[in-house]
């Protein structure tokens, strides 16, 4: 979250009501990237009044990369899915999720908008020419790569080390996840522009520092990973955090 003063609250109720929907056990993390306006105010006061909502904070902006891995590393259930605060799709997506996981025995389901041309022929373009790249340098296909719906289980997290601080972090998860063994299936979901707020993912600037970190990163995510060593990175991450005992010092 990113000065989101006028989607966060509509999207932490929208959050909440697919949750309940479909379990009793569930936590909402709020990673505030170091936010000026009245964005963490907002979610400290839907905070204090449900404490299944957790809140925390960057004192540096660190972009979606590093805003993903700090829920990431606080998450603590068995199945973590990550949404944008501009609600790109319907949260309520999530029972269409968990059934898609249930029946295909899959690890991670990624979501990819049926209909992405109320975006503009530019973004569509970029979309289209950087999909296609990613295909092309590992491997497979993969649709709607950088779409914030993602559900996965926490053994994948556990198993994949990110380190993409920027927007190629999608890539770098799924790419990550596929090379340890672990099943993808995508499933296509209704797609809503945003309407409120300032995107600050398509710039120039931002397609730059994709492309950098994908250079640096290629070899790293192209390397496959045994069934075995992933095992064990799983058991030693889940050892070190049961030790830690407190292991979020900056959440409020």
């Amino acid at each position: 979250m990113f000065n989101e003063e006028l989607n966060i609250e509509h999207a932490v109720t929208a959050a909440v009501e697919a949750c309940t929907k479909y379990t009793d056990d569930y936590e909402i993390i709020i990673v505030d990237d170091a936010s000026t306006d009245r964005s963490p105010f907002l979610v400290a006061c839907r905070a204090a009044e449900n404490p299944r909502i957790r809140m925390i904070r960057h004192e540096h902006n660190r972009k979606l990369g590093g805003s993903l891995k700090t829920g990431f590393a606080a998450a603590t259930k068995d199945l973590v899915l990550y949404m944008d605060a501009d609600l790109p799709f319907d949260p309520d997506a999530l029972g269409r999720a968990m059934r898609a996981m249930a029946v295909t025995g899959a690890d991670l389901i990624a979501g990819y908008r049926h209909d992405r041309t109320m975006e503009g022929a530019k973004r569509t373009l970029y979309s289209y020419i950087y999909n296609g790249l990613i295909g092309v340098l590992f491997g497979w296909p993969h649709r709607d790569i950088n779409f914030s719906f993602k559900l996965m289980k926490r053994e994948v997290i556990d198993a994949v080390e990110l380190k993409s601080e920027g927007s190629l972090i999608d890539a770098e998860l799924i790419v990550k996840a596929k090379n340890r063994g672990f099943s993808i299936q995508q499933i296509g979901l209704d797609y809503f522009p945003r309407i409120r707020g300032e995107s600050h993912l398509s710039s120039p600037g931002v397609i730059f520092k994709i492309f950098r970190e994908l250079v640096k990163l290629y070899p790293e995510m192209r390397e496959r990973v045994s069934h075995e060593e992933v095992q064990r990175v799983v058991r030693e991450k889940r050892e070190a955090a049961d030790l830690a005992g407190d292991r979020h010092p900056i959440e409020t």
